[in-house]
């Protein structure tokens, strides 16, 4: 044995040497790696997990070498490793990013600069393996080839990095023989099979990181705050997007806000599409270029799922007002701000502020206190509660009270957003009562009171194409008023209105046709307006809902390959094989729960005498006792104790006197009470037990669902009960999430647990809807739910946690439970026997469905049937009137993910976070 400063060298039988090299007997960095590289023409590397620093310490080296291999450890599962390329790119990108901050990122720029050109050079090709099949900690190895045929192999603790090598105390044993060598060869082949390539996503970031610079806002043109901005938000750095039909619309949002100053869009997006980010997106450049204070109104059921979205995907800071409190809360994590009084409403302590709808249907003094101030952007979420209906006795609709308010609060809104899966619930008048809210206070929408585009009699067949305008007569009127800006696609635009000298900012014109003296431009109106192009003519191309409304299908879409096209498999349906506790579509009950579902009837009955909200409360009642034993029972005891249900739409039923219980409507509480106290089980869990475990749901991974906590906490608990080493997650707002293990509770973040889900460390979960937007499950593959909401585009969202890219089977399960009573059908088991049969598309299931199954109903089992024909009916008519979306599924901007420009996060949080009324200096500067 040789024994030299650099190490010990042992010959070997058969030929070649065995040389030892450790830290003790000098700098690594400089006795073995490179000068070995050192032209060498191939180096083959087994290493552990990439990071920017792999070539620390070798890149020139790298450089020279004419083929590299190198196949690294990811950190990821199996599954994620096989997933779908777009799925396995956002896994691996969340993971370069969890190593990564603002600060390093700026001191490693030249790293990261070296790094970027040795991967876009060519001679290198990296691969990427689960850490099941290769959990590297030690045991790195590789080969190193030169030219004149000779090779050795190498084994020892290190990676590439300037600390492995310079810093730490390492090992490594070089071995010359053939065997030495063609041993590590047969590793590395094996592993590189295995592995996939590194997504060019990752590269393209290292190289955004190498040219990374934080800039002003005053420094960036409007088009270019929301990719500056969005660019390091949770939803980039995890390795999502903005999908392309969502930026699109920011961009349409800057286009109409630089064309016309003030923005009115209708976003019609079906169900799935996701038109909160799209609309966040608007709201946040909006809010970051100073437009004023930003009032988001939606239902009281989606104002924590608004707040979670904006939070967890946009780094977005919001405010949700809590009516019942009068205090503002700003996070869905934690406790409200002292209480202010209804006045309060309009000092909100974000410059974004989330508001329910019930405070405007109600009437209620928070709305006369909007009313009382100017806004930068009012956004109405499911646009379509605001609406009209026909009065025999009135030329006009009577607008709700929704409507009425939007009529009102746009004429002091600088920009109008409203959000509706379905503008047009059964008629077309529908949609143009959200047309006329975008109108209010913008002619450039549907001109002024005298236009023709008011009247759907009128306007709706020339959109459709069933009138033809073949005069200048016909046409002038619709042309002019309104006249849109000269920034519009058609020339004829701009050319009118330099011949009659319009102002850029008005909209509507008096002169009439004949005044125009400018012949070329009567020459090419004429040629232009009057001459149909692809079959379509002028006005069908040209119109309010071609500018004003947004509208990308699913299935559009799914066929262009940007969304999955992934279908449902449901449990049960009508002639499936049923498990044995079904009885038809529903469990069997009790007579216990057939006497608590007939006092929760009579309650409510003896409430209606007294009570105007008593038809509400049956509803509420009768869905809460459908969802579980436990939920009735729940329900029952807070209401008999005085309790709130934490339901702010009951509450502003109820109004300011609450609710106060009179001795009959005591007895009937206490029934439910007696009945459900003493009962040891409930179908429901031994379905959802049957399922996990029989059924092997379990081993796909399974998300069950529900509306209310009550029934989310018994089904975690009694799941950990039988489930005792299977970790029961707990997803849900306002501090209540957390994660169950051999019965014991341990309080977690909701980042914590769609970590472990995303990780497959926890493959059961109990959700509530209220925190479930911007929950993404792909690695669950089935889906049960313990109650059903009759709201068919939330049952939409529900499935959409699942129906993601990366998902990795080809179809998904869905259970939908519901009672079945002995005595009497139940509310749900009437609503889902009529709904069943037009949920047999598996890759539409809820296309034929309304948005909303109203109360009033299912009253009636006849006329929920009528109902549902009529909708259906109507909704045909309706569809012939063929919405085309303004916009483009692919934005024409640059890729966001690769913006160099960035706002820093805390700068960005720093300026939405000011209350309304709140400015500073920096607002001096930002760009118009």
């Amino acid at each position: 044995m040789d024994v030299n400063p650099l190490g010990r060298s042992t010959s070997l039988v058969g030929g070649g040497n065995l040389q030892r090299f450790s830290s003790r007997l000098g700098r690594l960095s400089h006795v073995y790696l490179k000068d070995q590289l050192k032209g060498a023409s191939e180096y083959r590397r087994i290493a552990g997990y990439f990071r920017s620093s792999i070539f620390d310490l070798i890149n020139e080296e790298i450089e020279g070498i004419g083929k590299v291999r190198i196949v690294c450890n990811s950190d990821l599962d199996q599954l994620d490793i096989d997933a779908a390329q777009k799925a396995r790119e956002q896994l691996l990108k969340e993971k370069w990013n969890d190593v990564d901050d603002a600060v390093e990122s700026f001191f490693r720029r030249p790293r990261y600069q070296r790094l970027y050109e040795i991967l876009t050079r060519g001679n290198v090709e990296i691969r990427v393996v689960s850490r099941k099949q290769a959990p590297f900690v030690h045991g790195k190895a590789g080969v190193i080839y030169r030219p004149d045929g000779t090779s050795s192999a190498f084994m020892g603790s290190l990676n590439e990095t300037r600390e492995g090598w310079s810093a730490n105390y390492e090992f490594v044993w070089e071995d010359t023989s053939a065997d030495g060598v063609a041993w590590v060869e047969d590793e590395f082949e094996y592993l590189w099979e295995l592995g996939k390539p590194l997504p060019d996503a990752i590269i393209e970031e290292i190289g955004r990181s190498a040219r990374r610079i934080e800039v002003q806002l005053a420094d960036l043109k409007p088009s270019e705050v929301a990719p500056a901005a969005l660019v390091e938000a949770d939803i980039y750095r995890k390795g999502e997007e903005l999908m392309p039909w969502q930026r699109a619309f920011v961009s349409l949002f800057l286009e109409h806000r630089e064309t016309y100053g003030s923005v009115r869009l209708l976003l019609a997006d079906e169900v799935g599409v996701g038109k909160t980010l799209s609309l966040a997106g608007a709201a946040l450049v909006s809010a970051l270029l100073g437009d004023g204070p930003v009032l988001i109104l939606c239902p009281a059921t989606l104002t924590t799922q608004w707040q979670i979205e904006l939070k967890d995907r946009l780094n977005i800071p919001s405010a949700v007002w809590l009516s019942t409190e009068k205090a503002w809360r700003l996070d869905p994590d934690e406790i409200p701000m002292p209480s202010i009084g209804a006045a309060g409403v309009v000092k909100c302590p974000r410059q974004i502020a989330i508001v329910s709808t019930g405070l405007i249907f109600h009437n209620t003094e928070e709305r006369k206190h909007l009313m009382s101030r100017s806004f930068g952007m009012v956004i109405l979420d499911e646009a379509h509660r605001a609406r009209g209906k026909e009065d025999p006795e009135e030329k006009e609709r009577t607008a709700n009270n929704l409507l009425s308010f939007m009529f009102e609060i746009a004429k002091r809104a600088r920009h109008v957003l409203l959000g509706t899966a379905t503008p047009i619930q059964t008629d077309v008048e529908d949609m143009w009562d959200l047309l006329k809210i975008l109108g209010m206070g913008a002619e450039h929408v549907i001109g002024d009171a005298w236009s023709d585009w008011r009247s759907t009699e009128k306007a709706v067949p020339i959109i459709t194409g069933k009138n033809k305008v073949t005069s200048e007569r016909e046409a002038w009127p619709l042309f002019r008023n309104p006249l849109p800006a000269a920034a519009e696609n058609d020339v004829i635009f701009g050319f009118v209105r330099d011949a009659i000298q319009l102002r850029p900012d008005r909209f509507v014109t008096q002169v009439s046709f004949s005044d125009i003296n400018d012949a070329f431009c009567r020459d090419q109106f004429v040629d232009d307006v009057l001459t149909p192009k692809d079959d379509l003519g002028f006005f069908q191309r040209n119109n309010p809902v071609v500018r004003h409304v947004v509208l990308r299908k699913r299935s559009t879409l799914e066929r262009m390959g940007l969304i999955p096209r992934i279908p449902v498999d449901i449990h049960p349906l009508p002639g499936s094989h049923m498990p044995p506790m079904f009885n038809g579509l529903g469990l069997g009950t009790s007579h216990a729960f057939d006497m608590a579902y007939e006092a929760a009837d009579k309650f409510t009955k003896v409430l209606r005498k007294r009570k105007k909200s008593a038809g509400f409360m049956r509803s509420l009642m009768l869905q809460r006792l459908c969802s579980s034993y436990a939920s009735g029972l729940a329900t029952a005891e807070k209401l008999l104790a005085g309790r709130s249900l934490d339901d702010e739409e009951l509450e502003l039923e109820l109004g300011d006197e609450g609710l106060t219980l009179i001795d009959e409507e005591r007895r009937h509480l206490q029934t439910i009470i007696d009945v459900l106290s003493p009962h040891p089980t409930d179908p429901k869990f031994d379905a959802v037990l049957y399922f996990l475990e029989e059924r092997r749901w379990l081993e796909l991974g399974c998300i069950v669902f529900s509306q209310y906590f009550d029934t989310t906490k018994w089904v975690a608990e009694g799941l950990t009960g039988r489930l005792p080493r299977e970790p029961v997650a707990v997803y849900a707002g306002a501090g209540k999430s957390g994660i169950y293990i051999n019965g014991e509770w341990k309080s977690v973040e909701r980042e914590q647990i769609k970590r472990a889900v995303k990780e497959r460390t926890i493959r059961l979960i109990v959700a509530t809807d209220a925190a479930c937007e911007g929950l993404n499950l792909q690695t669950l593959g089935t889906l049960i739910n313990v109650d059903l909401p009759w709201n068919p585009s939330r049952l939409e969202q529900r499935i959409g946690r699942i129906k993601r890219f990366g998902q990795r089977r080809d179809r998904v399960d869905m259970l939908n439970l519901l009672y079945h009573g002995s005595a009497q059908p139940t509310v749900d088991e009437k609503v889902y026997a009529k709904l069943s049969s037009r949920m047999k598309d598996r890759f539409d299931i809820f296309g034929t469905l309304p948005d909303v199954i109203d109360d009033d109903w299912i009253d009636d089992e006849e006329r929920l049937e009528a109902e549902l024909k009529n909708y259906t009916n109507r909704r045909a008519r309706a569809n012939a009137f063929d919405l085309r979306y303004a916009g483009d599924v692919v934005p024409k901007d640059e890729r966001w993910e690769l913006c160099e420009k960035v706002l820093a996060r805390n700068d960005v949080k720093k300026r939405l976070s000011r209350g309304w009324g709140e400015r500073d200096r920096a607002d001096q500067s930002v760009p118009a």
